[in-house]
């Protein structure tokens, strides 16, 4: 009875076995390897799609099965295994008979009996682990190579945040970090800042346009850096602004004649395309050394544009004087600013009379700052302060607004006024809301004369310029130019801009008495201008010598000492009246005398 229980137990377990390797679809195999028989369960063959059901198959099922890619592989570590009488392993593809491709897992002990070497095992369906351990090796690779990518477009993103895309150089962002960097404990000895400002680059820009400018950029980068020490940091800190940091130099004379050669190497031409292109440098030198470094770029900026003041092409060497300079130049602005609200900027007038008959014929009008505690200043105290604020504009406007108005007033005492003649500034002349402005002031053809200095229309200037010069002549404004002979004016330039007078300059008028040449070069000027249908004013004419030497030449109007001195509005309503009675009874011309108000000097 307990043997009938104990097969009975057996057969159970064996039941549950096989309700597991169904469950589990794990097909159970044994090869005779002495034999060369296979014995299959019914689970193998449906692995292998045959369609069978026998047990005994042969080796040659198994064989063909195999994908060709894997046979080899698989059928080495079968031979592996019964040389080393060891378990056997191995992993390879089959080929259903539909061609569909599966991937099989087939392990099995070996177990020898008098010299039979004899395999049981078992296979089993992975190809769904293998597809998806592939996905995953795929979609960690993906990550892998994603993780590289942000990796590099972070360090490209870095790069790109700090330097300048058009020319490579570090920008004004890293070039800040790198100064804070050195300015720290474990910074230089010494340090100095070379900061390069580009002259003429928004003419450049302008005229030939951005692309032409970008090239242009690039050149002077270039430039620049094969122009300083090859361990200096360059760095583009702005549109047209570049900044050298140098550690260690090895003095200031030496740093002012690398920044003077650099100016130099600025200088040279720029081809682009079919063009030529002019360019220059002005540069502002500073160096410090311990904690006086932080402040540095201030100061070469202090210095820089002191050097496009003076005129391009310049080096300035910061100082404690050029401090001081600027600071009061501050100074005087926040007064000129104040004296500008107040009224407190008047005209003064300089007759022009007539080379021939000596009648007043215009009327410069010249600035004054009738200054609350300094008095009366000239125009050398305050011009260059306005203009480097940007308020040329402003004060000529305030000006010519105080002439128009003594004009009506002497207009009113019955004295004729002859035309006045105003400076105007580059920034009034290229104001696109001046000829608005001057009709509603009511100016009359033929009662005003605008004075551009030479330098202001040179023969690539703006064309708004050119615009306000039309709307000035088409309103009865005449044009003049004046202190010709001071800048680089072309006949080219004379002819394009069709001025009604030109006014020479005082610096070739005052040796015409002793000097022969300067005579011939006058005459020649005057040659010029009445070819061209241009009257001629000679200012700086300070003796009887003078005027009638002039006279001679050809000059139309005489301005200077010789005829009248500046002065203030009621001065000039006496002068009016006394020219009046002086033409009318034939008197001889007399110079006049020496005012004892010195604000007779321009």
């Amino acid at each position: 009875m307990k043997a009938a229980r104990s097969e009975q137990e057996f057969q159970n377990i064996l039941r549950r076995l096989g309700l597991a390797l169904d469950a589990s679809q794990i097909g159970v195999w044994e090869h005779d390897t002495k034999k060369d028989e296979v014995v299959w369960d019914l689970q193998m063959h449906r692995l292998y799609g045959t369609g069978k059901t026998q047990k005994r198959v042969k080796a040659e099922v198994w064989m063909n099965a195999i994908h060709p890619d894997d046979f080899a592989q698989a059928q080495a570590d079968f031979d592996r295994a019964i040389a080393a009488r060891d378990v056997y392993s191995s992993e390879y593809r089959i080929v259903l008979p539909d061609g569909e491709t599966r991937y099989l897992r087939s392990r099995a002990y070996c177990f020898e009996e008098d010299g039979n070497i004899t395999f049981i095992g078992v296979e089993w369906d992975v190809t769904a682990d293998v597809l998806l351990n592939r996905e995953l090796r795929r979609q960690k690779a993906i990550a892998e190579a994603r993780a590289v990518a942000l990796e590099a477009s972070t360090l490209r993103i870095e790069y790109a945040a700090e330097h300048d895309y058009l020319t490579g150089l570090p920008n004004r962002r890293f070039f800040d970090r790198r100064l804070a960097e050195l300015a720290g404990d474990a910074g230089p000895e010494k340090l100095a800042i070379l900061h390069i400002g580009l002259d003429r680059f928004k003419q450049i820009n302008d005229a030939a346009g951005h692309a032409t400018g970008d090239e242009v950029l690039k050149s002077c980068a270039r430039r620049i850096e094969q122009n300083v020490p090859k361990n200096a940091f360059i760095a583009r800190v702005s549109g047209d602004e570049f900044a050298v940091l140098i550690a260690n130099f090895v003095s200031l004379d030496d740093l002012k004649t690398r920044a003077e050669r650099l100016t130099q190497q600025l200088k040279q031409s720029v081809r682009h395309d079919e063009e030529v292109l002019r360019i220059g440098g002005s540069i502002g030198v500073a160096a410090a050394s311990g904690r006086n470094i932080a402040s540095l770029l201030a100061q070469s900026d202090i210095a820089l544009h002191r050097a496009k003041r003076l005129g391009r092409g310049r080096v300035e060497v910061y100082s404690a004087q050029l401090k001081a300079q600027l600071n009061n130049e501050q100074r005087v602005g926040r007064q000129l600013a104040h004296g500008l609200e107040k009224g407190e900027f008047i005209p003064y007038y300089q007759a022009q009379v007539d080379a021939r008959t000596r009648r007043i014929v215009g009327v410069e009008v010249l600035a004054r700052w009738r200054h609350p505690k300094r008095g009366l200043l000239l125009p050398g105290e305050f011009i260059k302060v306005a203009g480097n604020l940007g308020r040329l504009d402003d004060l000529d406007a305030e000006i010519l607004k105080a002439a128009l108005k003594d004009r009506q007033t002497w207009m009113r005492q019955g004295v004729h006024v002859p035309r006045i003649a105003v400076n105007v500034s580059a920034a009034r002349l290229s104001d696109p809301l001046l000829i608005d402005e001057l009709r509603h002031l009511d100016v009359q053809p033929d009662m005003l004369s605008f004075e551009l200095l030479e330098t202001i229309f040179l023969d690539d200037s703006e064309d708004d310029v050119f615009f306000n010069v039309a709307g000035l002549k088409a309103m009865g404004i005449d044009i003049e130019i004046d202190d010709f002979g001071s800048g680089h004016a072309s006949i080219i330039g004379l002819v394009k801009l069709k001025p009604r007078r030109m006014k020479i300059d005082r610096q070739l008028v005052l040796p015409i008495t002793t000097s022969r040449e300067q005579k011939r070069l006058l005459r020649s000027i005057i040659d010029i201008a009445k070819a061209l249908n241009i009257e001629v004013i000679a200012e700086g004419v300070e003796t009887v010598a003078h005027a009638k030497l002039l006279t001679r030449l050809g000059c139309d109007v005489l301005q200077g000492y010789a005829i009248s001195y500046p002065v203030p509005a009621a001065e000039m309503l006496a002068q009016l009246r006394q020219d009046r009675e002086q033409h009318r009874e034939r008197r001889p011309f007399l110079i006049p005398a020496v005012p004892k108000d010195p604000a007779w000097r321009r």
